[in-house]
């Protein structure tokens, strides 16, 4: 795998450790402004929108400028979005320091996603995908818990200074890895939204919004239901999560080596594994062992599906898959606000704590009958040669730049 892979992985480390940190800070940060922590709640539903916002704005703004150059403005906007939150005198400007840094992100995977593909034999692109989104998935392992400890100790400040200086390091190691990668000739916006007419890249983003969401609607609501289900002691949850994240770092590469062999197949386990997995959680949350495999397991299971997903639309959009690509960053975003807000509904409804869980595994078995779905509209339209919105058969599978 390319050196410059790793200067991708470095800015996806410090964009997930800003994402997922805030969780574990919400406390000392709404003290610090003295909101409510619904309130300070805001700053995580702030960045999920700002993420599925951004993610089309950016890339649009970014199709005139070459893929490198692109990202290195990228991870100034996240440098300058951490800073501006770092030294927030108020609350609003913190929150708008978090949506400026969001900007960055889904632009800054959708980018990448192409640009990792690009750097590599066909055989290998959705490992080399693979590889920048490990680290993301990194980040819950080490970033955030490593974040959460120091914005405890020495205060959030720090913390978003700290992970400010990751991006500069990000910055400098795509300035100095990174090939250049020339626009491809006559790609204009039209172009790339014409991609969007293609039903297999709506189904694939689809998949995406469900088969994500059923993970985030279990997490979201780790804290409570550990403590007041499994018994756990506060101070437990952080390794709860890093139990999470590593399942996740294992799930991501393995989604990324079978995703290069068998696609679809690979969707198939991972979303029905995750479906049965999210359905007993309701079980095994009632058992501190039994809790913690399984929520390695949901970690693992879903981050399964990211790179096939991810390369999904990327053989979907050949030929204009930038945008498309960022559109499905913002997707896995919509689906973790989606399904954050359908579990926080059944637990207001009065279901308990591990109701979320249910909510999880319908989306989960939705996103696998959506995966069946766009099999079975593949195999028709290969055989009577359909053609697709970006004016290549149905079938073909090598992206292509006109």
């Amino acid at each position: 795998m390319p050196l410059a892979l790793l200067a991708l992985a470095i800015g996806a480390f410090g964009i997930g450790t800003t994402e997922f940190v805030i969780m574990g800070l919400l406390p000392e940060v709404a003290s610090d402004f003295g909101v409510s922590i619904p309130t300070a709640g805001l700053l995580v539903t702030g960045y999920a929108l700002g993420v599925v916002i951004g993610a089309p704005l950016m890339t649009v703004l970014g199709t005139k400028v070459p893929r490198k150059r692109m990202l290195m403005l990228l991870m100034g906007l996240f440098i300058a979005g951490n800073l501006l939150s770092a030294v927030a005198p108020v609350f609003a400007v913190m929150l708008i320091g978090r949506v400026v840094a969001s900007l960055a992100h889904g632009a800054f995977f959708g980018i990448g996603s192409v640009v990792a593909a690009e750097l590599v034999a066909p055989h290998k692109k959705a490992g080399a995908i693979a590889m920048m989104f490990t680290g993301l998935t990194i980040a819950n392992v080490i970033g955030v818990p490593l974040g959460t400890f120091i914005g405890q100790s020495a205060g959030w400040r720090v913390t978003f200074g700290i992970v400010a200086a990751l991006g500069v390091v990000g910055l400098a190691g795509i300035a100095k890895l990174v090939p250049e990668l020339p626009r491809p000739e006559g790609v204009h916006l039209r172009h790339e939204l014409a991609a969007f007419k293609n039903a297999q890249v709506l189904l694939a983003m689809a998949m995406t919004v469900l088969g994500f969401g059923g993970v985030f609607a279990a997490i979201t609501y780790i804290a409570p239901m550990m403590t007041h289900i499994a018994g756990f002691a506060d101070g437990s949850v952080t390794w709860l999560l890093v139990l999470f994240g590593l399942g996740m770092v294992a799930g991501n590469l393995i989604g990324g080596k079978f995703a290069d062999r068998a696609l679809m197949p690979m969707l198939y386990v991972s979303l029905g594994a995750l479906a049965v997995v999210l359905a007993l959680f309701t079980l095994t949350a009632h058992n501190k062992i039994a809790a913690a495999v399984t929520i390695a397991l949901i970690g693992a299971l879903g981050f399964a599906t990211v790179p096939p997903l991810q390369k999904r639309v990327l053989d979907q959009a050949y030929g204009a898959p930038t945008l498309a690509s960022a559109v499905n960053i913002g997707a896995f975003n919509l689906g973790n606000a989606l399904s954050a807000w359908l579990g926080g509904l059944v637990i207001a409804a009065g279901f308990g704590y591990t109701s979320p869980n249910w909510v999880g595994a319908a989306l989960a078995a939705a996103a696998l009958v959506l995966a069946f779905l766009s099999a079975a509209l593949e195999r028709r339209d290969g055989a009577h040669g359909t053609v697709t919105a970006s004016g290549a058969p149905a079938e073909q599978r090598t992206p292509v730049h006109h």
